[in-house]
């Protein structure tokens, strides 16, 4: 479906930018691809290693909305990974935040009605569902604004949606390649901030291929959600470094013992697929879905009333040479 079109991605210089990019240079062949981002040294540097006829490179930021209406035109597929993510900065800076994760989200909606985008995708977090961080109250907003805005194209044929999963799995700033930061040069210990912290895993190839099937399936309004597996931080430190001890360190700012991706007050909205969930919208948009069924034909069935997407008490766990294979061919 993407032969032919032409592909935005903001906060596309990314771990994620850069891998969907691969994979739809690999896989497809599209007309454009634009890579929108704020940082000009990731551009060039991106540009050196994906410089294919069709890529094309725009210095922007989510909160200017003018040179985002300027950079969608004629675009088909929209893919909006740009965001503020790291926790505790969040908490300390929370109306920076705010501005690129929330007004920046409004933003980018905004400009795919106005250039007729027929597809957007927004990319989530399990720290959306039941935040207790800004971070996570911020991209809970976002998914709320990326739903709702199905009510605002009137008869126009535009989506939006919404894919949240877990940690991925060696991205910048994630807890791999920091243990194998502190591992290289020797450390004494490894921090760990609850010895029961789990959390939900995916590698970037995973995150990728999910989303690329999801613009066949989306009929807009949905937050998808990958069944994935969960791993003990604890389990993941001893795969890495079986020898080196762990220093207890505390909880951070805004962090959970457990992460959540479909929380139990929104049972009764999600539905199960095979490899995945689909929480359906708590509204009702003036053109009537039918969620159950995708787009693919693929049937889901409700969840029992209660239910909740858990990573400490998930039935997918990583086991410690799964961690070592990926690990590796990261």
């Amino acid at each position: 479906m993407f032969d032919g079109k032409n592909i935005l991605i903001t906060g596309g210089t990314g771990s994620f930018g850069k891998k969907y990019t691969k994979i739809l240079l690999e896989k497809y062949k599209p007309n454009k691809i634009i890579i929108y981002s704020r940082d000009e040294l990731k551009q060039y540097e991106m540009s050196q290693e994906y410089n294919s006829k069709c890529m094309r490179y725009f210095i922007g930021d989510v909160r200017d909305a003018s040179r985002l209406k300027k950079a969608m035109n004629d675009v088909d597929y929209v893919i909006h990974a740009a965001a503020l993510k790291h926790v505790p900065i969040a908490e300390y800076n929370p109306m920076e935040c705010i501005k690129t994760n929330i007004n920046g989200a409004q933003n980018v909606i905004d400009a795919a009605m106005e250039n007729g985008v027929k597809k957007t995708i927004a990319l989530s977090t399990d720290k959306a569902a039941n935040p207790v961080n800004l971070y996570g109250a911020t991209k809970l907003a976002s998914d709320k604004l990326f739903v709702a805005a199905n009510n605002l194209v009137g008869n126009q044929d535009i989506q939006f949606s919404v894919v949240r999963y877990g940690n991925v799995i060696g991205s910048r700033g994630s807890v791999v390649p920091y243990f194998k930061k502190l591992i290289k040069n020797e450390a004494k210990a490894l921090p760990i901030t609850d010895e029961k912290m789990t959390r939900f895993l995916i590698t970037l190839e995973e995150g990728v291929e999910f989303v690329l099937k999801n613009f066949e399936r989306m009929q807009g309004g949905e937050i998808f959600v990958p069944k994935i597996p969960s791993m003990k931080i604890t389990d993941l430190a001893k795969a890495l470094a079986p020898n080196i001890p762990h220093e207890i360190i505390g909880i951070r700012p805004g962090e959970k013992l457990h992460e959540i991706m479909c929380p139990s007050d929104d049972s009764h909205l999600t539905l199960e697929f095979e490899n995945h969930f689909v929480i359906q919208p708590t509204i009702t948009f003036t053109k009537v879905r039918d969620y159950k069924i995708n787009e693919l034909g693929e049937k889901g069935k409700k969840v029992k009333q209660g239910f909740e997407y858990n990573s400490g008490d998930n039935t997918l766990w990583y086991k410690k040479e799964d961690i070592l294979k990926i690990v590796k061919d990261i």
